[in-house]
């Protein structure tokens, strides 16, 4: 009488956390985010100049990590937001995802010089 029980309290445990709602970003139009983890949640500050697409936003984005850089910061990678998409700045890239937790999907690559492009657009050197 109890094994089922204890079946039925193990699949409650294990669907109950697939149901939980995910963290979406905001979805204003041309509205650049950089993201901010915090205790209480994640914080969007808005960037000042409005951005016509994700791309640009990543580079709006960059430049603020680089500036934040030069200043003495240590935070190499940081998150932001544009138009119902998270971005995560990182060192071999950019990545997009529409979900703070969900899968993150190469946006962006980072050149030989460190410039950002996108994927398949450089050059491959020749094989010997």
């Amino acid at each position: 009488m109890r094994t089922p029980l204890i079946l039925l309290a193990l699949a409650v445990g294990f669907v109950l956390p697939s149901c939980s709602r995910q963290i979406e970003p905001p979805g204003t139009p041309g509205a650049c985010y950089h993201v901010q983890p915090t205790k209480e949640g994640l914080k969007f500050n808005r960037l000042p100049s409005a951005q016509p697409s994700l791309e640009h936003c990543a580079a709006a984005l960059e430049a603020m990590r680089i500036r934040f850089l030069n200043m003495g910061g240590n935070q190499t990678e940081i998150a932001g937001a544009y138009q119902s998409n998270f971005l995560f700045l990182v060192s071999a890239g950019i990545y997009t995802s529409t979900s703070w937790e969900g899968a993150r999907f190469l946006a962006l690559v980072r050149s030989g010089d460190g410039r950002l492009v996108l994927p398949g657009a450089m050059p491959m050197s020749p094989e010997p």
